[in-house]
């Protein structure tokens, strides 16, 4: 025997054999989770908490720490409580008994695995949890895989990517809903007896109404940057079911796909792999969390997420549908001489047979209108070169409507029901292809594909989605298997997206639907940011933006300035204001820039300017978040700090307005107490009249245990703040 096939001979036994340990351990640098797997009987979810060594398990038994607690339950056997997966086999057998096969820990390139293997002790049906946790982050992420090793189908009516016990205590739910105009508006509410379930059924567009994100606090009343909390997001583009099962001295929770219309026949030979749950647990509050997820999302799960993005503006609040060749040229020019970097063509740009004028036509027609734009995207790209400026193009590549010639040649590629009336949406035309048709993915693809193909300057999509999933038939899917819909239109997207990232890896792309309907890390890792929502008034924008921020880098955060007087809400705030707003997250424009005066396209530049200055700080540094708008003290801040605790950028709002009002002292955090920090003011109304803090050192100390006083700072109406600091020797 060769040196080489003895050592491939050891691994395997090392991997493969009889297993000798009981207690398996997978660790981030802040975090353990431990599994205990016996050779034939049920997998043990043990603890997940702060970090623990190998020689510090038994510990976690002698302190009574340990849940003992099934990893995956299956219904059937012992049916008290909420279960993780349930089947029915061939005969009709519904029941699961799933004893450890074998267990598998191995590194790969991003991280760690641990596999346990769980097999039906009758029924030729196994079940693969998976646990990874990610190189250079505190994310731990839990999935399984379910096999049918038999020669019948088997169908699936429950599939679970998590089952997670936690300790019973003063617990605390901080998760996020919404509507359209006011998504990820955050909520926090003790935890009683009874179950809290966070749900979408939208089919397509899964974060208009809530999350699939939560913190959970153990210890009380959640806090910034204090106490323990549990923090846990479904990475998936489809329904989704978040349970908590609170029963008197346990605590359990269940995630994964929501499994209401979606039972799954799972075919002989054939694999189900649920999505990713990631999860962290912090002892420094609301703030760990977020700081942890905001490093995972911009290493892993964005498209490039550690390149700086661009200023844009978007042409939709300028010109709607109007689009034409001399808008947009108008348009490039004047943000160009703003220090813009990038300008959008939004909807309206396509269609002859029916040209794209309003919400009701076109979409699935996607060739220039040559009404609009005789001289098609060339003679826009030839603008953008001319003014010195990128070129990006909005798409809605999933839909069609009713009015189109891509309706009229295909019907058959859209989703509905053959013997009812067919169901619109927006404009009451618009209809939804079925991507699990793969022609109809190839159709999606190319959009993508022959613009970039026939137009390879173009920098940026804008990748929208303005309906749900209405009517539920496909003319794809077998009869037996139109419950599968639901989840093979999301695999059936994500292969698109696969394929333009594969070919495509460069083009910046921004996720969007119907503004903040697709929130989610389902998706994200294809794109490299999202629309955050439709309203851009500034003074709502500080309390979406603060729930996104919960588990979503600001880089990944697009937030535009918008009119002086809001399109959404009709309020009137200050420039200042909005972009201050606007500036702590991935800064964009939303706007006529002929509607502009000179003075407050003087004030843009600079803003621009500054904003360029801060821009790393911002989109790559750890987040803070400090006075919360939602408790109601009049202001909000929030501010942003290098790893290297030299720079930082700090903000502050002023969010209502009365005579006498107090206005708190703000501590800011992160920074280095051994530190002096010069301020500058970044966005003076005047820049010959900075605030009294400009220019001022003050050590890191004081900043960040006396804080700064905003009294005189914020006096006005929607006043607000914006200060770079730079740490000096």
């Amino acid at each position: 025997m060769n040196k080489k096939m003895g050592l491939m001979m050891a691994m395997g036994l090392l991997i493969s054999a009889p297993l000798l340990s009981k207690d398996y351990l997978i660790s981030t640098p802040r975090t353990s989770l431990l599994i205990t797997a016996n050779e034939g009987e049920k997998s043990k979810m043990q603890y997940y908490g702060v970090s623990i060594t190998p020689v510090q398990i038994q510990n976690i038994y002698d302190a009574g720490l340990a849940f003992e607690a099934d990893s995956y339950p299956a219904f059937g056997l012992q049916t008290v409580g909420e279960k993780a997966v349930a089947i029915t086999h061939a005969d009709g057998n519904m029941s699961l008994d799933l004893g450890v096969d074998n267990v598998k820990q191995y590194g790969i390139d991003d991280g760690e695995i641990l596999e346990v293997l769980l097999k039906d002790k009758i029924y030729p049906v196994w079940v693969k949890q998976c646990y990874k946790a990610y190189k250079g982050t505190d994310i731990i992420t839990t999935w399984v895989e379910i096999g049918n090793a038999g020669k019948k189908p088997v169908t699936l009516f429950q599939f679970a990517s998590a089952y997670l016990p936690m300790f019973r205590g003063d617990n605390w739910l901080t998760h996020f809903h919404g509507a359209w105009g006011a998504e990820h508006t955050m909520d926090e509410e003790k935890l009683t007896n009874g179950q809290k379930v966070i749900a979408n059924k939208d089919g397509l567009a899964n974060t208009e109404t809530d999350n699939p994100s939560f913190m959970l606090s153990l210890d009380g009343k959640p806090q910034e940057e204090t106490g323990k909390v549990f923090g846990g997001v479904l990475a998936w583009s489809g329904n989704y079911k978040l349970k908590l099962d609170v029963r008197n001295t346990a605590l359990n929770i269940i995630v994964g796909m929501n499994e209401e219309s979606s039972q799954y026949i799972l075919e002989p030979k054939e694999t189900f792999v649920t999505p990713e749950f990631a999860m962290t647990y912090s002892t420094n509050g609301k703030g760990g969390v977020s700081r942890a997820f905001h490093h995972w999302a911009r290493q892993y799960k964005m498209n490039q997420g550690e390149r700086l993005h661009d200023i844009l503006l978007n042409s939709w609040e300028g010109v709607y549908f109007k689009v034409n060749q001399k808008g947009m040229d108008e348009m490039m020019e004047a943000f160009s001489a703003m220090g813009g970097e990038l300008f959008v063509m939004d909807d309206g740009w396509f269609g002859n047979k029916y040209p794209r004028n309003g919400g009701n036509s076109s979409l699935g027609d996607w060739e220039v209108c040559k009404e609009k734009l005789p001289e098609g995207i060339e003679g826009l790209l030839a603008s953008a070169r001319k003014h010195h400026i990128k070129f990006g193009i909005w798409i809605e590549p999933e839909m069609s409507n009713t009015k189109s010639e891509l309706f009229e040649k295909h019907p058959d590629w859209i989703l509905k029901i053959d013997n009812r009336p067919l169901s619109t949406g927006r404009g009451k035309t618009q209809v939804v292809l079925d991507l699990t048709n793969p022609k109809v993915q190839d159709f999606v693809f190319g959009v993508v594909n022959n613009l970039m193909t026939n137009y390879p300057e173009i920098a940026y999509m804008k990748w929208d989605d303005n309906c749900s999933l209405l009517d539920y038939g496909s003319s794809y899917l077998p009869k037996n298997k139109q419950s599968h819909l639901y989840i093979e239109y999301n695999r059936g997207l994500q292969k698109v997206l696969q394929r333009i990232r594969a070919k495509y890896p460069e083009l910046v792309m921004q996720l969007c639907a119907g503004g903040g309907a697709r929130v989610n890390y389902g998706l994200l890792p294809y794109f490299d940011e999202f629309w955050t929502s439709d309203d851009t008034d500034a003074l709502q924008r500080i309390y979406m933006q603060w729930g996104v921020s919960g588990f979503f880098p600001a880089i990944a955060m697009a937030s535009h300035v918008s009119a002086d007087k809001n399109h959404q809400t009709g309020r009137r705030i200050p420039l200042k204001f909005r972009f201050d707003v606007a500036m702590s997250g991935r800064l964009g424009m939303e706007i006529q820039p002929k509607d502009m005066n000179d003075v407050d396209k003087a004030f843009s530049k600079r803003a621009i300017a500054a904003y360029k200055d801060i821009r790393p700080v911002v989109q790559f540094g750890d987040l803070y978040r400090l006075v919360s708008p939602y408790d109601n003290k009049g202001v909000s801040s929030l501010m942003y700090v290098t790893s290297e605790k030299n720079k930082a950028v700090f903000y502050a709002y002023k969010i209502s307005h009365f005579i006498n009002m107090v206005i708190p002292k703000v501590c800011m955090n992160g920074l280095d107490p051994s530190k002096n920090y010069r301020l500058v003011d970044l966005t003076p109304v005047d820049s010959s009249k900075p605030c009294d803090l400009n220019g001022k050192i003050i050590s890191g100390k004081i900043l960040m245990e006396e804080g700064i006083a905003l009294k005189s700072l914020l006096k006005s109406e929607y006043s607000s703040l914006a200060l770079q600091l730079q740490a000096v020797d």
